[in-house]
C-alpha cells in the first residue's frame, strides 16, 4: 500500500522538480528586477550580476530579442506574470486553435494505440492528458472572454483620455475577431470522425466541447453589442470635443472674429442651418382655364359630412320655422286689423279712438302693440295720402323728473282745411 510520503518521494524523484524549483527560487530571487522589466517592457541589466544574468538567461528567464534590443522576459513568463496578476492590458488569448487540435488529434491517436495494445495504465494517462487539453483550450476562450467582460464594466476607465479609450476599443474588438476565428477552426464533424465509436471519447470531443463553444459565443455576442455602443458613444464624443477645440483653436488665430448673420447668407454652413426647409406657397388661379382639372379635384377631395343630420337638429330647426311662421302670420294678421281700421276712418267723418276700436272689435291685440302699429302704420303712409289723415295722441308725462310721456290713446280722422272735419 502506498503512502502519500511515497508519492511525495517519487516526485521529488524526478529531475524536473529539481529543476523546476530552481527556476522559481530564481524568479523569486530576482522578483523586484524581473517585475520592473515585465512594467517597463525591458530589463534594466545592471540590476543583476554577471553570474545571476547568465542564470536567468539559461534558465530561460530573460532572453535577447536581437542583439540590437534590449533584455526582456521571455513569453512564457510575461503570459505567467499577467495571469498572476490578472494584468487585463496583457492578458492575451491564444488563439491558436490549431496547435490544440493538432495535439487532440496526437493524444487520441496514442490512446488507441494504446487501447489496441491492451495498455491500460497508458490509455488512462493519454485519456487525462486529452481530457486537460481540451479543457485547457476552452478555458483560455473562458479567460480571454471573462477578461472583456471586466474591461466593458469598468467602461475602460483605466485609460484617462478618449482617445485612448477608442483604441482600448479597436484592440478589444481585434481581440473579439480572433476569438471568433479560434471558433471556426474548430470543426465538429472532423471530431465526430475522429472520436468514432467510442462514447467516452464523443462526450468530451463533441458533447461537452459544443455546449462550452456554444456558451461562449452567446456570452461573446453579448460583448460584441456593448463594444458596438460604446464605440458609438465614444465616437460621438470625440466628435463633438473634436468641435469645440477647432473651434477654441480658430477663435485663438482670429480673436477678432464675430459671428455673422447667418439667417441672411445665402448659403448657410451645415453646421449651424439646423432649420429644415421652408415649402412654398402655391395657390390656383380661378380665371385660368387649366386649373380647372386641379379645382375639381381639390373639390372631390373636400371631406363629405355623410352622416345624417341628427334628430334634434332637425327638431330645433323645425321649432324656429314654426317660430317664425307664426311670428309672420300675427305680423300679417296685425297689419290688416290696422288697415281696417284706416278704412273704418275713412267711412265715419269723427274721429275714431283707436282704444275704443279696439274694445269695440273685441281684437286679441295689447293695446301698447295696437297704438305703436297704428302710429307706425301712419307715419308709413306715403306724404300725399298722409296728408289727408290727422293723428291726435293722447299722452300724458310719466314723471315730473323727465319729459318721457307715455302714449294712452291716438284718434285717427280725416283732414280737410287743417282739422278733423265730416266727410260730405
Amino acid at each position: 500500500m502506498s503512502t502519500p510520503n511515497d508519492g511525495k518521494s517519487s516526485a521529488q524523484s524526478n529531475p524536473l522538480f529539481q529543476l523546476g524549483k530552481e527556476r522559481l527560487e530564481l524568479i523569486g530571487k530576482h522578483a523586484d528586477a524581473l517585475m520592473q522589466g515585465y512594467l517597463q517592457g525591458h530589463v534594466d541589466e545592471t540590476s543583476f550580476s554577471q553570474q545571476a544574468l547568465e542564470k536567468l538567461i539559461n534558465g530561460r528567464i530573460l532572453w535577447r530579442p536581437d542583439e540590437q534590443q534590449p533584455l526582456s522576459l521571455r513569453p512564457n513568463v510575461n503570459e505567467l506574470i499577467a495571469g498572476l496578476t490578472q494584468d487585463e492590458r496583457k492578458r492575451q488569448i491564444n488563439s491558436d486553435v490549431g496547435e490544440h487540435l493538432d495535439l487532440i488529434h496526437t493524444r487520441v491517436q496514442s490512446l488507441q494505440t494504446a487501447r489496441q495494445k491492451g495498455d491500460y495504465a497508458a490509455s488512462e494517462h493519454h485519456m487525462q492528458l486529452l481530457t486537460e487539453r481540451v479543457h485547457d483550450m476552452t478555458g483560455q476562450f473562458g479567460d480571454a472572454i471573462e477578461s472583456l467582460w471586466h474591461r466593458l464594466n469598468t467602461e475602460f476607465g483605466f485609460v484617462s483620455s478618449l482617445d485612448d479609450k477608442i483604441l482600448e476599443i479597436e484592440l478589444a474588438q481585434r481581440q473579439l475577431r480572433r476569438i471568433l476565428d479560434g471558433f471556426k477552426i474548430i470543426n465538429f464533424d472532423e471530431l465526430i470522425q475522429l472520436a468514432g465509436s467510442d462514447g467516452a471519447l464523443r462526450k468530451l470531443l463533441v458533447s461537452q466541447l459544443q455546449a462550452r463553444i456554444s456558451e461562449h459565443s452567446g456570452s461573446l455576442l453579448e460583448v460584441q453589442k456593448r463594444l458596438v455602443l460604446l464605440m458609438a458613444r465614444f465616437r460621438h464624443q470625440q466628435e463633438r470635443a473634436l468641435l469645440v477645440n477647432r473651434m477654441s483653436a480658430f477663435l485663438r488665430q482670429h480673436p477678432n472674429f464675430k459671428v455673422g448673420d447667418y439667417p441672411h447668407r445665402s448659403n448657410v454652413p451645415g453646421v449651424i442651418n439646423q432649420a429644415h426647409g421652408i415649402s412654398a406657397q402655391g395657390f390656383v388661379a380661378l380665371d385660368r382655364p387649366q386649373d380647372s382639372y386641379v379645382l375639381a379635384e381639390l373639390a372631390r377631395a373636400i371631406p363629405r359630412d355623410l352622416v345624417p343630420e341628427s334628430q334634434s337638429e332637425k327638431q330645433t330647426q323645425g321649432f324656429a320655422t314654426a317660430v317664425q311662421d307664426l311670428v309672420a302670420t300675427e305680423q300679417k294678421q296685425l297689419a290688416k286689423d290696422v288697415e281696417d281700421f284706416f278704412l273704418h276712418v275713412i267711412e265715419h267723418t269723427d274721429p275714431v279712438s283707436g282704444v275704443d276700436y279696439l274694445a269695440e272689435k273685441a281684437l286679441s291685440w295689447e293695446a301698447e302693440m295696437w297704438l305703436f302699429q297704428i302710429v307706425a302704420e301712419f307715419e308709413g303712409l306715403p306724404q300725399h295720402n298722409k296728408q289727408s289723415f290727422m293723428l291726435e295722441k293722447d299722452s300724458a308725462r310719466k314723471s315730473p323728473f323727465n319729459h318721457l310721456h307715455i302714449i294712452q290713446d291716438v284718434k285717427l280722422g280725416m283732414r280737410f282745411f287743417g282739422g278733423f272735419q265730416a266727410v260730405g
